[in-house]
C-alpha cells in the first residue's frame, strides 16, 4: 500500500470534525509533510476561532444530553473498550500513518499505538471499579462524597507522541463522562483526526468530540478563553503553559500542564557499565530527543568519568539514524527545519560557552538522508551546569556531560534548574538510590533504566515542568468535580427554629 492509499484509509479527506460534523474549517489550508523526505502527505483544512467556538457550544450541549454523560460507568466503559479494540485491529496502518506525521521510526510508533490502545483499555476498567466514599459519620445524618463530569474539557497535545498524547487525555476526560475538544499540534494533525474517526464508530455520541488542527495561537486561545470551557489539560512548552494558567486563573478553571524538562541522569561509581551507557543512550537519542522527559545533563562520578564517557560516545556513534520505515532504524528526523535550526544554535551556543564536542554536531549525509531533517546524537562536555545549554531546554538529540565528586555537590547541581520532570540513577547500591531519589526535585525518577511509563502510575512535573496529574488509576479524578451529599437522620426537626 502506499503511503497515499494508507492515510486515504485512515483521513479520508482533508476534512476535519467539528461539532460532530466532518467539515472544512474555515482556517487556511495545511499540508502535511513527511519530516524523512518533505514528501507530501496529505493537505487538511484547519480551524480558526469561529469554529473552534461552535465545536464548544456543541461539546457543552452534548455533554448536558444524558447520551453520554448520564450513562452508567460500565456503559461508558464499553465504548471505551472498543476504541481500544479498533486501535489494535488498525495497530500497523497507524503506527505506519503516525511514522509518515512526525517521522518516528516505525518501532516506536508500534509502541506508541499500542500505548494508545492500553490507555483506553486501563482507564475503561478503572471506570468500572471506582467506588465513591460513604464517610464517617459525626452527627445524626449520613455523609457521601460523589464524582460528576466537569463538563466541556479542551485537550491540547504536542506534536512528538501524537496518538499516545492524545488517548493519555481523550481516555479518562471521556471515561468521566465529559465532552473534549481537541487541539492537535498543527504540524501532526493525522494521528488525532483517525483517532477520532475510531471514537465515532466505536460509540462516542455526536458533538461529544471534536478535533481542531490549526494555529495554536489562534484555536487554543479561543478554547482557553472560552466561558463554556471548564477545564484545560495541556501538554506542551513552558512559556505557553504559563499563558494558559494566567488566562485559567481568571476564569478559576482547573487545568493540568505537562511542561518543559532538563532532567539529570546521574551515573555513580558502582554502576553497571553496561547498563547505564546503554540507556544514557536511550534516554537521551530514542525520539531522537524530542521528549520533555529525555536525559539531557548527565552527571557521571568523577572516578569512572573518562571510562563512561569512551563508552558513551562509542555507543552514540554506532547509533543508526536514518530511514523511519526501517525496522532498525533508531533515530529518525527531528520534526521539522526550523526546529532542527534550533537545536544547531543550541549546539554552536555550547561551543561558545566553552564546551568540546564529543560527538555529532552536524548533519548526516547519504542514504537521501539530506532530504529530511535529520541529525547526528550529540555530546558535548567541559561545561558547568550554569551554561545556558544546561539551563534551557534543547528538545532534540543533545547531551551534555558533566564529572561529580560527591553526593552533596551532585544533588546542589541536579536541582539547579527550573524544572522537574524527570531525573535518572544508575547505581548498584539501593540506599544511595533512595537517598538520592528522595533529594531530587522531580516528578518522575528511574532507577538502574530510563524512560518506561506505566499507565498505571501517576506522572507529573514539579516546579516549571507543570502542575496536576496524568494516568493513573486516579487519572478520572483529574476530570471531574468532588460533589458532598448530606442525609439527615434526624427524627425530631433541627431544633434551632424551635
Amino acid at each position: 500500500m502506499s503511503h497515499t492509499e494508507l492515510i486515504a484509509s485512515l483521513v479520508p479527506s482533508g476534512d476535519i470534525l467539528i461539532g460532530g460534523e466532518w467539515r472544512r474549517g474555515r482556517g487556511a489550508p495545511y499540508t502535511s509533510i513527511y519530516p524523512a523526505d518533505q514528501s507530501a502527505n496529505l493537505e487538511i483544512s484547519t480551524a480558526n476561532a469561529d469554529d473552534a467556538r461552535d465545536a464548544v457550544e456543541a461539546a457543552d450541549a452534548a455533554w448536558r444530553d444524558a447520551n453520554w454523560s448520564g450513562l452508567k460507568p460500565h456503559q461508558r466503559a464499553l465504548v471505551l473498550y472498543r476504541i481500544a479494540d479498533l486501535i489494535m485491529q488498525r495497530h500497523e496502518a497507524l503506527a505506519q500513518l503516525q511514522r509518515r506525521d512526525n517521522g518516528k521510526p516505525i518501532g516506536e510508533t508500534r509502541v506508541l499505538v499500542a500505548s494508545a490502545a492500553n490507555t483506553f483499555r486501563y482507564f475503561a476498567a478503572c471506570l468500572e471499579t471506582l467506588d465513591e466514599d460513604v464517610t464517617p459519620s459525626r452527627g445524626d445524618y449520613l455523609t457521601m462524597s460523589v464524582h460528576e463530569p466537569i463538563g466541556v474539557v479542551a485537550a491540547i497535545t504536542p506534536w512528538n507522541s501524537p496518538i499516545a498524547s492524545d488517548a493519555q487525555k481523550l481516555a479518562p476526560a471521556l471515561a468521566a463522562g465529559n465532552a473534549v475538544v481537541l487541539k492537535p499540534a498543527e504540524v501532526t494533525p493525522l494521528a488525532s483526526l483517525a483517532l477520532a474517526r475510531i471514537c465515532e464508530e466505536a460509540g462516542v455520541p455526536k458533538g461529544v468530540l471534536s478535533v481542531l488542527p490549526g494555529k495554536g495561537s489562534v484555536i487554543g486561545d479561543a478554547l482557553v478563553r472560552h466561558p463554556l470551557v471548564r477545564k484545560v489539560s495541556f501538554t506542551g512548552g513552558t512559556t505557553v503553559g504559563r499563558s494558559i494558567a494566567r488566562l485559567a486563573a481568571e476564569k478559576l478553571m482547573p487545568v493540568s500542564l505537562e511542561l518543559g524538562g532538563k532532567s539529570p541522569t546521574i551515573v555513580f561509581d558502582d554502576a553497571d557499565l553496561d547498563h547505564s551507557v546503554n540507556g544514557v543512550l536511550y534516554g537521551i537519542f530514542s525520539s531522537s530527543g524530542e521528549a520533555c522527559i529525555a536525559g539531557s545533563r548527565l552527571f557521571v562520578q568523577r572516578s569512572i568519568y573518562d571510562t563512561f564517557m569512551k563508552r558513551l560516545a562509542e555507543g552514540a556513534r554506532k547509533l543508526r539514524v536514518g530511514n523511519p520505515e526501517s525496522d532498525n532504524t533508531q533515530m529518525g528526523p527531528l520534526i521539522s527545519s526550523q526546529h532542527r535550526e534550533t537545536v544547531e544554535r543550541y549546539v554552536a551556543l555550547g561551543l561558545e560557552e566553552g564546551g568540546r564536542l564529543v560527538c555529532g554536531g552536524e548533519r548526516p549525509v547519504g542514504d537521501n538522508r539530506e532530504q529530511g531533517f535529520f541529525y547526528q546524537p550529540t555530546i558535548l562536555e567541559g561545561l558547568t551546569n550554569s551554561a545556558r545549554i544546561c539551563q534551557e531546554e534543547i528538545f532534540g538529540p543533545v547531551l551534555v556531560a558533566m564529572p561529580f565528586d560527591d553526593e552533596a555537590s551532585l544533588i546542589e547541581q541536579a536541582n539547579d534548574s527550573v524544572f522537574g520532570l524527570a531525573a535518572g540513577i544508575w547505581t548498584r547500591d539501593y540506599k544511595r538510590a533512595y537517598r538520592t531519589a528522595r533529594a531530587l526535585d522531580a516528578g518522575t525518577i528511574w532507577i538502574n533504566t530510563y524512560k518506561l511509563f506505566s499507565i498505571s502510575t501517576p506522572f507529573s512535573g514539579w516546579k516549571e515542568s507543570g502542575m496536576g496529574r496524568e494516568k493513573g488509576r486516579l487519572g478520572i479524578r483529574e476530570y471531574m468535580r468532588q460533589k458532598s451529599l448530606y442525609w439527615g437522620l434526624n427524627d425530631a426537626p433541627l431544633p434551632w427554629a424551635n
